[in-house]
């Protein structure tokens, strides 16, 4: 084992894992909306009530989550596109992870900010 981890590929095998696991993530989203949408077919006033629970301050940090998993996957999705067809892709893959990496950074600090701006406004007064 290599630092005490299962995973020896450094960089490059923890940008897998978390490829893998937001794209998992960002399935059983769509499966849960796609459920709780087909709700409105079956009985509205169920659907209401779904919706209604979902403006609590735990789903709004799993929709935060949900923007963190599909940005990060998008990022990532193109370097590993480059990585595949670009043929100085795999000697830059590392350098190209870090730009993932600081662009997602970049573009959740402030969209977090403004995801949980009601939440906390709502929680803690003005």
């Amino acid at each position: 084992m290599a630092n005490g981890t299962l995973y020896r590929g450094r960089e490059g095998m923890w940008s897998w894992v978390a490829h893998r696991i937001t794209g998992v993530a960002v399935f059983l989203f769509l499966l849960v909306h796609v459920l709780d949408t087909a709700l409105v077919r079956v009985d509205p006033n169920l659907y209401d009530a779904v919706i209604a629970s979902y403006k609590t301050p735990i789903i709004n940090l799993l929709e935060v989550g949900l923007v963190a998993a599909v940005l990060y996957h998008a990022l990532n999705g193109v370097r590993v596109i480059l990585v595949d067809f670009w043929s100085k892709g795999p000697r830059y893959q590392r350098a190209m992870l870090w730009v993932v990496m600081a662009v997602w950074v970049v573009l959740m600090v402030p969209g977090a900010f403004f995801m949980l701006q009601h939440t906390v406004e709502k929680m803690f007064g003005n």
